[in-house]
């Protein structure tokens, strides 16, 4: 499916989304435009889903980075994950194995605004059943994406 040459393009487009077709076509001897070529056909395949950017949250303002686990009655997961998906301090919704499990990573500038987060956007949703949260203290490594 894919040959070195895919690989390469793939992980320094993860290292670095803004590297130049020409710089690409250098590292792995082709031209600027096969190199494009490449990656359009890694994009139309759904290989690569997105390009994307990394933002600094501590650097807006955003100084608490917090994990939290729900496990919410089944019946009630549908509603919650359209809710939650609207709300703009909500970073990542996933859905986990096991007991109906939500994963969210929220963004807040302080303690305070943590707490009404929880209390205006989780402790008020119907079917839940249980509630687990984590501060983020430091990050020592942040990669999305597959390793190639």
């Amino acid at each position: 499916m894919l040959d070195p040459i895919d690989n390469h393009i793939l992980m320094r487009l993860a290292q670095n989304s803004r590297i130049s077709y020409t710089d690409l076509a250098k590292e792995v001897s082709l031209s600027s435009v096969a190199v494009k070529d490449r990656i359009d056909r890694l994009v139309n395949q759904g290989i690569i889903e997105q390009f994307s950017i990394v933002i600094s949250a501590e650097k807006l303002g955003k100084k608490i980075s917090a994990y939290l686990e729900l496990e919410v009655e089944p019946a009630h997961l549908n509603h919650i994950v359209d809710v939650l998906k609207e709300n703009e301090r909500v970073a990542v919704l996933y859905e986990m194995t096991g007991p109906c499990i939500l994963h969210i990573h929220i963004l807040v500038e302080n303690l305070e605004e943590m707490e009404r987060f929880m209390h205006e956007s989780i402790y008020c949703l119907d079917g839940l059943v249980r509630v687990e949260n984590q501060i983020l203290l430091k990050r020592h490594k942040n990669q999305d994406g597959l390793n190639i």
